[in-house]
């Protein structure tokens, strides 16, 4: 009986066990390998990429991770510690290949290399060479198995890599560049790579490639890296933030070659499965999966800690919105204006106290969002640790710079100009002219210019003056563009350098924002201010920039009224009954709208002033019967050139720029004698306009 009883167990055991082990068997034929692209420093996503990756291994036995580049730079851990902490996370998830981006270059190519040494996964670049040398900086390409599969992965970095990344680190003591990024090669050095990896023994062959892709498909993307090469599988794509959960695009030989990317700051990540010779990608939504790794939040907790101090203490509050994009998602930085643009662009001019200041769209990297403001809120702007030097150069130089900064538009560029000290207009009818070398450098502009109707600003007048192609200006901007000729700006060579060992961005953000502002960003940045404008041509150019004239003026607020009549007896011995604006200027001054020039004047052909226009609103306003003293207590003894104001129109401008209708014409300047244009004049009514609908 107890025999047969131990017999029964046993059988039950073996059942049991050949049950479980069934049960909880790993796939072995399928591969899985999550990506990444853009990190940009969000190292919250790290620990869920672990968290998902050992999910996997649980029902999978080969997982894999790789990255297609720009991770070390973005945020405050990747500029405090130049890019170690977020390499040691890197280490925590563990990587199978690690193709860097052109921001891995943002601490210089010995930076790199001291962590491509830390890095427990070594980075892979095909294209990426010193010139003379035979082999890659970085090996082109590694082989992972995954069983009895072997996967290549090929790196491929942007060779827009040399202008954009301190072009003085890819040159020798005597300005020579001895780096190269293979431009002209590209397609050629991927298909070598292929081609040898085949050789190797690769069953499949994935690019990691930090190129970009253009919706547009005007300029040279990634789809041309495919379609000039065959034999690649998979394309995880970087550069462009772009969103791509699939796409087949056709190689050169007409096959089939899936292309992902994951967005930015760790949107997605990307999960890659092969099976039975069959490839698919999906993006799962980084927020709404939940689960993280406790080894890695452990790490960042500690890092966080280590500079706490430092990147959480106040330093002022912002009372409006700074953008970096629209509301529909749109980035603006690099195509338009924004608030944030104008403000540090600003933070550079008044700190340095130069004649102009210039900011590139591509280095404004996060908003500010209103409220109470950290050093970290202005570092994520600001993270790439550019130091501001100021140079004398001439007007001729400022301009060339202009048009070099506008030689993509309308497309995205990254060096698209936020700009203080100065105005002037694009024309968006002419086609770049620009000339540069084989290395993306300015050689000269061939053409006519797209810029015009540049004009700098007059400290002591507070006026805009032309610009003068012979005069010269101490301009402020990164040590990125002036030393280093950033986005090919090689028309700073011959620059005279005034201060080169000047703060970084960041710090002059910091001392403006708590000197010159006092720790309150307020409502003179909600709007931009019109410091670019563009146009279809010079003739539609002239027509918005031209002067209005004061019963110009006086017939627009008539119309606005509903061009009421008036019996009103004119004393203006200037304003004739027969001409067309008699009529408005009738009931202007019947309603106490305006006084004249004089008793017996009104001047109807003189330009209208700034102080002007702040009248007239001011007194239409009350003819209206809306409270103007609201914003009378407005402090407009900030202006340096308050005591030029008219005494007439003071207390204008106390309402008018308290309420928001009008500001400054710079944020230190009023200029109340300065003309007043067309579309400054169409702008102030619509904020009028929009401000009675509120009241």
């Amino acid at each position: 009986m107890k025999k047969r009883l131990l017999s029964c167990i046993v059988c039950i055991c073996m059942v049991l066990c050949s049950l479980n082990a069934a049960t909880f068997a790993k796939d072995s034929e399928t591969i899985v390998i999550l990506y990444e692209n853009d990190v940009h420093c969000a190292v919250e996503g790290y620990s869920k990429l672990a968290a998902m990756k050992n999910e996997l291994k649980s029902e999978y036995e080969y997982v894999g991770v790789v990255s297609s580049g720009d991770f070390v730079q973005g945020g405050t851990l990747g500029a405090v510690s130049k890019g170690e902490y977020i390499v040691e996370l890197m280490n925590l998830v563990g990587y199978d290949a690690i193709a860097p981006g052109n921001h891995e270059f943002d601490y210089t190519i010995s930076r790199l290399t001291e962590l491509y040494e830390l890095s427990e996964t070594k980075y892979i670049s095909c294209n990426f060479a010193k010139i003379g040398e035979e082999k890659t900086y970085f090996e082109p390409y590694t082989i992972v198995s995954y069983g009895d599969v072997d996967i290549a992965y090929i790196g491929i970095i942007t060779p827009e890599t040399i202008t954009s990344a301190r072009p003085s680190q890819f040159r020798n003591e005597n300005g020579e560049i001895i780096y190269t990024f293979n431009e002209s090669r590209l397609y050629e050095l991927v298909q070598e790579s292929i081609d040898e990896a085949t050789e190797d023994g690769a069953d499949y062959v994935i690019a990691l490639s930090h190129i970009g892709y253009d919706e547009s498909g005007e300029l040279n993307d990634v789809t041309d890296v495919i379609e000039n090469t065959d034999g690649l599988d998979v394309v995880l794509d970087a550069h462009s933030h772009s969103v791509i959960e699939e796409k087949i695009v056709k190689d050169k030989s007409g096959d089939d070659v899936l292309l992902s990317s994951t967005g930015t700051g760790f949107e997605n990540i990307g999960k890659l499965t092969i099976a039975n010779g069959e490839f698919d990608t999906e993006l799962v939504k980084t927020e709404t999966y939940t689960k993280t790794d406790a080894d890695v939040d452990a790490y960042i907790a500690e890092i966080n800690e280590s500079y706490a101090e430092l990147g959480n203490r106040k330093i002022g509050e912002s009372k409006v919105e700074l953008i970096t994009h629209n509301e529909e998602g749109t980035r603006l930085v690099r195509t338009a204006e924004t608030n944030l643009g104008n403000l540090c662009s600003d933070a550079l001019f008044f700190v340095t106290n130069a004649d102009v200041s210039y900011v590139n769209g591509g280095g404004l990297r996060a908003p500010i969002k209103s409220g109470d403001m950290t050093f970290n809120d202005i570092y994520s702007v600001f993270p790439f640790n550019n130091r501001i030097v100021t140079a004398e150069i001439t007007g001729q130089v400022l301009l060339d710079m202009l048009e070099m900064s506008m030689i993509s538009y309308p497309q995205e560029d990254g060096a698209f100009p936020h700009m203080s000290g100065i105005t002037f207009s694009v024309n968006k009818s002419i086609p770049s002219s620009i000339k540069v070398d084989e290395n993306g450098f300015f050689t000269k502009v061939d053409g006519d210019y797209r810029i015009y109707d540049v004009k700098v600003l007059d400290k002591e007048s507070g006026n805009y003056k032309a610009l003068e192609l012979d005069k010269k200006y101490i301009l402020a901007a990164a040590d990125y563009y002036i030393l280093n000729f950033g986005s090919g700006m090689s028309m700073f060579k011959d620059a005279k350098v005034v201060e080169s060992e000047g703060m970084l961005d960041v710090e002059v953000l910091e001392r403006y924002i708590t000197d010159n502002l006092n720790g309150v960003i307020g409502e003179e940045y909600k709007d931009v201010v019109n410091r670019i404008t563009f146009t279809d041509g010079y003739e539609n150019a002239d027509n918005e920039d031209k002067a209005v004239t004061r019963a110009e003026a006086i017939v627009a607020l008539w119309n606005m009224e509903g061009s009421p009549a008036s019996d009103f007896a004119m004393k203006f011995d200037d304003v004739s009954a027969e001409t067309p604006y008699a009529e408005a200027i009738r009931w202007a001054a019947a309603v106490k709208i305006v006084n004249g020039c004089s008793e017996s004047s009104f001047a109807p052909d003189d330009v209208l002033t700034r102080e002007q226009l702040a009248a007239i609103l001011w007194r239409y306003a009350k003819s209206e019967n809306i409270d103007v003293s609201i914003g009378e207590n407005t402090n407009i003894l900030s202006y340096e050139d308050v005591f030029t104001v008219s005494d007439y129109a003071i207390p204008a401008f106390q309402w008018t720029c308290g309420s928001g209708i009008m500001s400054g014409n710079t944020i230190s300047t009023l200029a109340p004698g300065e003309q007043v244009n067309r579309i400054f004049f169409a702008s102030v009514l619509h904020k009028y306009a929009q401000y009675v609908e509120q009241k």
